[in-house]
């Protein structure tokens, strides 16, 4: 007879045990299954978290907030005080102004160094100063004994970011620079003999950025705020007196062209400048310096600008070719004061210059200067200049036009 083979089920409990030792409590019995068993439970889930009862009022949030702008603007406001009356003060900011500005025409660079939030301050400022015209890189004081000291040249200036003046990663450093090289730090210190930085290599040129009241004793912690404000602040100061001065008028237009990207580059974008309107001088057809006002005539009517020039000293705007009324055609091009435009009578203006600024100014010096309604008539050539370079031509009446 087949037998019909089913696991044994009971409710016997088994148990394995050494031969030694007090004897174990059976387990309990399973307690009876209840529906909803079978769904898992997760941490954290299966119970509403704990809802704080202490969370800081708005009035409290927006007092904290009021005290830290109102407390750093009170320190932009000492700053600027101390500026306008302190000697010290005033010799510093005119001394690196006239560093920023010989290390350029050197064509030398900034490079800025600090660590920590001084550190990123400085990096900030590299920026600025790049975006400025005033070429500047950032050389971490630690990187900088590590095979960073290869980026100095003898042309260059360091500028030093610390708010003691006495930061050991930049002591540690300091050795390692030229002695030769002009210097500028941006510090809390006063005066130059409480700069422990200029006690090691005197003759830095010492920018001042004392601190009103200490950091702890505003915010309750030692945190770099108020000091990273007024270095931030100090050093747009500086990048700005030191580009003005160099590049004057320039200074809007070698901006927008090292800033094309963004927001700021997206809004220039449609703004013609009166580079975009000049003829590029290399482009202008050259002829002898021997050729006839026939010669030149017939050279404009090949030329596709109507632009004729003699080497780099002399062109032949087409607009003063159809006014010129001559019976005799075979003299000089180059004698024919009514046609030909010598270097010295061309009107420099920068490339960059928007064509509705270049508009405005010409109208302003027509009204302006005694006879300026010739000095700046229609027939006046002006010359694109870049970095000192004549670039492009373009006659006045044909910018108004």
């Amino acid at each position: 007879m087949a037998l019909d083979h089913h696991p044994i089920q009971n409710s016997e409990v088994y148990l394995c045990l050494p031969s030694h030792g007090p004897p174990l409590p059976p387990p309990s019995p399973p307690s009876p299954a209840t529906p909803g068993d079978d769904i898992p439970c997760l941490d954290g889930l299966a119970t509403p978290p704990e809802i704080p009862t202490s969370f800081p009022t708005f009035g409290k949030r927006l007092e904290t907030a009021l005290h830290v702008l109102r407390t750093e603007a009170s320190a932009l406001e000492g700053l600027s005080r101390l500026y306008e009356n302190d000697l010290v003060a005033q010799e510093g900011f005119n001394a690196a102004v006239e560093e920023i500005i010989r290390c350029k025409r050197r064509k030398g660079k900034i490079v800025v160094t600090g660590i920590g939030k001084s550190g990123h301050i400085g990096k900030k400022l590299e920026a600025t100063l790049n975006s400025l015209g005033i070429t500047t890189v950032f050389m971490h004081p630690s990187e900088a004994l590590h095979g960073d000291l290869g980026v100095l040249c003898p042309e260059d200036t360091i500028l030093f970011i610390s708010n003691s003046g006495k930061t050991g990663e930049l002591l540690q450093a300091l050795p390692h620079f030229d002695s030769c090289l002009p210097a500028i730090i941006i510090t809390e210190a006063a005066h130059p003999a409480a700069c422990e930085l200029i006690k090691q290599r005197p003759g830095t040129i010492l920018l001042p950025a004392p601190l009103p009241i200490s950091e702890e004793a505003a915010f309750g912690v030692k945190a770099p705020t108020i000091s990273t404000t007024m270095a931030l602040a100090l050093g747009d100061a500086l990048a700005i007196t030191a580009s003005s001065e160099l590049y004057n008028q320039k200074l809007s237009s070698v901006f927008l062209k090292n800033h094309p990207g963004g927001a700021i580059g997206a809004a220039i974008q449609n703004i013609q400048r009166i580079s975009d309107r000049a003829i590029s001088i290399i482009d202008i057809p050259d002829v002898g310096s021997s050729s006839s006002v026939a010669q030149v005539g017939f050279a404009m009517l090949q030329s596709k600008s109507g632009w004729i020039r003699m080497g780099g000293e002399v062109v032949f705007p087409p607009r003063r070719m159809k006014k010129l009324q001559l019976s005799n055609t075979e003299v000089l091009a180059s004698r024919v004061p009514d046609l030909a435009v010598p270097r010295r009578q061309w009107v420099q203006v920068s490339a960059d210059l928007e064509v509705s600024e270049a508009r405005e100014w010409i109208f302003n010096n027509r009204r302006a200067i005694p006879g300026g309604q010739y000095k700046f008539g229609d027939d006046i050539v002006l010359v694109t200049m870049e970095e000192d370079e004549m670039c492009g031509v373009i006659e006045i009446g044909e910018l108004l036009s």
